[in-house]
């Protein structure tokens, strides 16, 4: 469900929210996570329409990676092809995460982790895809891009494809809203529960474009303390 809240949310709160629904509410943290990706799935499927094209998921090792996980699960059930590529080592994923991909190669889907010989080939898929999810880097980096990563936040950027991004896009400070030395430019991005503290820098429309902010299930009316 899509929210009209307006209070912008540091992400150190929204670790706080997300800690309180799974250890005091007992929600499990998968079934956030499935909510999350869930809806990044709806709005990637929307904007696909009816055209056929493919969809590029982009993951990193953390729960924003998880996030593009179960989005990717939902392209493929519904048909659309779906190219899914990790930058880090697969192995290195754990918990919610690490569920999904499992789930993934359960269902013989091919997971790639990215390689600086990849690169090339990354760009020619990318050229033809009908959309690319960036679900690379959540609202707790800190400290520049670099390596793989900036070097696959460039490509998404040269794409020429619309871009949707989880949460915040990638490289985007999730406090200030400045670029960490490279961020993602989305068309769209989903945010979860509150929009982040980030999109309150006017300049952070610049790499957002349009802002959704999902309910994925947190109870915050319940939440001891002030928002």
């Amino acid at each position: 469900m899509e929210r009209s809240e307006l209070k912008y949310v540091t992400p150190e709160l929204m670790r706080r929210l997300d800690r309180f629904a799974i250890d005091t509410i007992g929600i499990p943290g998968v079934v956030l996570m499935e909510n999350a990706g869930r809806s990044v799935f709806e709005s990637a499927y929307a904007a696909l329409g009816n055209n056929g094209q493919p969809a590029v998921v982009f993951c990193g090792r953390g729960n924003n990676g998880g996030d593009g996980f179960v989005a990717a699960r939902h392209l493929i059930n519904n048909g659309i092809e779906t190219s899914i590529f990790v930058v880090g080592a697969l192995s290195k994923i754990r918990g919610d995460a690490a569920i999904n991909l499992r789930i993934l190669r359960k269902m013989g889907a091919q997971v790639q982790k990215v390689s600086a010989g990849l690169l090339p080939e990354l760009r020619v898929r990318m050229k033809r895809c009908g959309i690319i999810i960036d679900a690379l880097l959540g609202t707790g980096l800190s400290g520049e891009v670099t390596g793989l990563y900036r070097d696959v936040i460039g490509l998404i950027n040269e794409a020429g494809c619309p871009v949707l991004s989880v949460d915040i896009p990638s490289g985007l400070d999730g406090l200030t809203g400045n670029p960490l030395g490279i961020s993602v430019i989305a068309n769209t991005t989903v945010t979860f529960q509150f929009p982040k503290k980030a999109f309150e820098n006017p300049k952070a429309r610049n790499y957002t474009g349009q802002l959704r902010v999902i309910d994925i299930g947190i109870p915050v009316h319940l939440y001891p303390e002030p928002l």
